[in-house]
C-alpha cells in the first residue's frame, strides 16, 4: 500500500451564479451617479436612512414565499430561535417594517431615501442577476395626490441632472385605480374575477411588445407567436375588448378625460382615481413639466399586487443596440407609485405611502450609452521608487509620498521587490502612474530627487525623430531640490491636465 498521504486538492476559485465582481471603474461610476442623484433627494429635502439586509421573512410583505418553502424567490435562513430571516427583496418592505416599528419617533410625513443591494433566488440570465442596486425615495404619511406629483416631477429632475436631456426621457403616469375601474366598468369586479383581471393586466403589458394587434388578441381567444406556440387569452367579448384597448391607447389625456370618466362613472374607485390623475396633471403642468417631461399614460401597468393608486415608471427613449444588433428603445430604468396597504399591515391603521426606485445598474449602463457616465479620467497615483531598503532611506521616501498626499496628490511608495529597479517602472507603466520620483545614494547626498514625466517620456519615445524636436518639447526629466517635490510634481500633473484637456 502507498502510505504517501494524497496531495490536497486545490480549491477551485468561482463566482456563484447570478453574482458579479465589480471593477474600481464601475464602482467609481456608481458613486459618481448615486452622488448626483442623492444631490437632487436632498435638495428636494429628502434625509436618508439604511436598514439592514435581513429582514424576518413575514416581513417581506407582498414577496412573502409559500411557508412551506420559505426560500421561493428570496434567500432564507432560519434564526438560533428557529425564526426564518431572508435577505431584503426590495427596500420598501424594509422601510415599511423600520417606520411601523418607529412610528412614535419618526416626524410624519417621513421623507427618506436609500440606496442599497437587493437580492432575488430567481434563474440568473443575460443581464439579470441574483444581487443588484435600487436607489429609493418615499414620503410616508402623505396621503394626497400632490405627494405623487412631486415624486414625478423629482424622477425627472433626477434623469436631467444624471445628464438626460429633455426628448430622452418621459415620466409615464397611471393609476391603478382608474384600471381598477375599467375592469369593473367591464364586468370583471369581484373576487371571482380575480384570475381572469390578472390575465387582462398581463395583456395590457404587452403593449409595447406586441402592439394593439397583439393585445386585442390575447385579450380576446389568445395569441399564436411566430414559432407557433399559443399563449390562452382573458376571454373577453368584442365590446369589453374595446374599452380596454379604448383605456391604453389613449395618447392625449386631456381630450380623453371625460370619456374615461365616464366610462368608470359608478365604479367603486374608478372616478376617485380619474380624480387623482387629473390633480396630478395639473400640478406637474403648473409646476412647468409639461407632457414630454410628465405624461399621464394609461398603458402603464406595474406592481399588479403592490400598489394602491397613482403608478409611474421612468422610461429612457432613445434608442439602444441589442445583443442581436437590433436598434430597440432602451426603456424603463425605474418605476413606482402609491403603496398605501404596506405599511398598515404592522399598524393595524391607514399609512398613506408613496415612492419609486431607480434601478441602479440599468440606469448606469443607459448613461454610459449616452457618455454621459465614467468620462472623468482617474489618475494614477504618482510613483516613489525605491533605490535603497536601509531603514533612513525608506524613511525618506515615504516622507515623499507623505507629503504629497497631504497636498491632495495620489501616490504609493513601491511595495514590491525593491532591488529589480526596472520592475519598478514596468510597475508604473502598467498602472499608468503619471510621474516617478526617484532618489538613489547620489541624490540623497545632494538633498535632490528625479522626478519623471513618464506621460511625456512616452510621447517623447514615441514621436520625437531628431534633436531639435527633442529641445523644443516639455522636459519629461528634472532634478530639483527635496523641498521643490510637491510643487514640481503638482506643475507637471496640471500641464499633463491641460494636454488632455486640449486633446479632449
Amino acid at each position: 500500500m502507498n502510505d504517501k498521504s494524497k496531495k490536497p486538492q486545490k480549491l477551485k476559485a468561482r463566482l456563484p451564479r447570478g453574482f458579479v465582481d465589480r471593477s474600481a471603474a464601475d464602482i467609481r461610476a456608481v458613486n459618481e451617479m448615486t452622488g448626483k442623484i442623492r444631490e437632487v433627494y436632498e435638495r428636494y429635502g429628502f434625509d436618508p436612512v439604511e436598514t439592514p439586509l435581513f429582514e424576518y421573512t413575514d416581513a417581506l410583505g407582498k414577496f412573502l414565499p409559500d411557508s412551506d418553502r420559505p426560500n421561493e424567490g428570496v434567500f432564507s435562513l432560519q434564526d438560533d430561535d428557529d425564526q426564518w430571516m431572508s435577505l431584503r427583496y426590495d427596500l420598501t418592505a424594509p422601510l415599511a417594517r423600520h417606520v411601523a416599528e418607529n412610528f412614535q419617533e419618526i416626524q410624519l410625513p417621513y421623507r427618506t431615501y436609500r440606496a442599497g443591494y437587493v437580492f432575488r433566488n430567481e434563474k440568473p440570465g443575460p443581464g439579470r442577476f441574483r444581487q443588484f442596486m435600487q436607489f429609493d425615495a418615499d414620503t410616508v404619511g402623505a396621503a394626497g395626490a400632490q405627494a405623487d406629483a412631486e415624486m414625478c416631477m423629482m424622477m425627472a429632475d433626477t434623469l436631467e441632472a444624471l445628464g438626460i436631456k429633455r426628448g430622452d426621457y418621459v415620466i409615464r403616469v397611471n393609476n391603478r385605480k382608474v384600471l381598477d375601474g375599467v375592469l369593473e366598468a367591464i364586468g370583471l369586479g369581484g373576487e371571482d374575477k380575480a384570475g381572469q383581471r390578472l390575465n387582462v393586466l398581463r395583456a395590457i403589458d404587452k403593449l409595447d411588445k406586441f402592439g394593439p394587434e397583439g393585445v386585442k388578441l390575447l385579450l380576446g381567444p389568445g395569441r399564436k407567436d411566430e414559432s407557433g406556440d399559443f399563449t390562452k387569452g382573458a376571454g373577453l367579448d368584442d365590446d369589453q375588448i374595446a374599452k380596454v384597448l379604448f383605456f391604453v391607447g389613449i395618447k392625449d389625456y386631456a381630450e380623453s378625460a371625460g370619456a374615461l370618466a365616464e366610462l368608470v362613472a359608478g365604479t367603486s374607485k374608478g372616478g376617485e382615481g380619474v380624480e387623482e390623475l387629473n390633480m396630478i396633471g395639473a400640478l406637474v403642468t403648473g409646476a412647468g413639466y409639461a407632457s414630454d417631461r410628465v405624461k399621464i399614460d394609461p398603458s402603464v401597468v406595474r406592481g399588479l399586487e403592490y400598489y394602491t393608486g397613482p403608478v409611474y415608471e421612468a422610461e429612457l427613449l432613445f434608442d439602444v443596440t441589442n445583443e442581436k444588433g437590433e436598434k430597440v428603445v432602451f426603456g424603463s430604468v425605474g418605476g413606482g407609485g402609491r403603496y398605501d396597504g404596506l405599511v398598515s399591515r404592522f399598524m393595524g391603521q391607514p399609512v398613506p405611502a408613496t415612492g419609486f426606485s431607480i434601478g441602479v445598474s440599468r440606469l448606469m449602463t443607459a448613461l454610459k450609452n449616452l457618455g454621459k457616465l465614467g468620462q472623468d479620467q482617474v489618475i494614477a497615483p504618482v510613483l516613489i521608487t525605491v533605490m535603497d531598503g536601509d531603514t533612513e532611506s525608506m524613511g525618506r521616501y515615504q516622507r515623499f509620498t507623505q507629503a504629497l498626499r497631504a497636498e491632495g496628490i495620489r501616490a504609493e511608495m513601491y511595495q514590491g521587490n525593491w532591488k529589480k529597479f526596472g520592475n519598478q517602472l514596468k510597475y508604473a507603466d502598467r498602472r499608468d502612474c503619471p510621474v516617478a520620483i526617484i532618489q538613489g545614494g547620489d541624490e540623497r547626498a545632494q538633498g535632490v530627487v528625479q522626478i519623471k514625466d513618464l506621460i511625456e517620456g512616452k510621447r517623447l519615445a514615441g514621436e520625437i525623430e531628431d534633436n531639435a524636436t527633442w529641445r523644443e518639447a516639455r522636459v519629461a526629466q528634472e532634478i530639483v531640490p527635496e523641498a521643490e517635490l510637491v510643487a514640481k510634481v503638482r506643475e507637471i500633473l496640471e500641464a499633463q491636465a491641460e494636454d488632455r484637456r486640449r486633446a479632449g
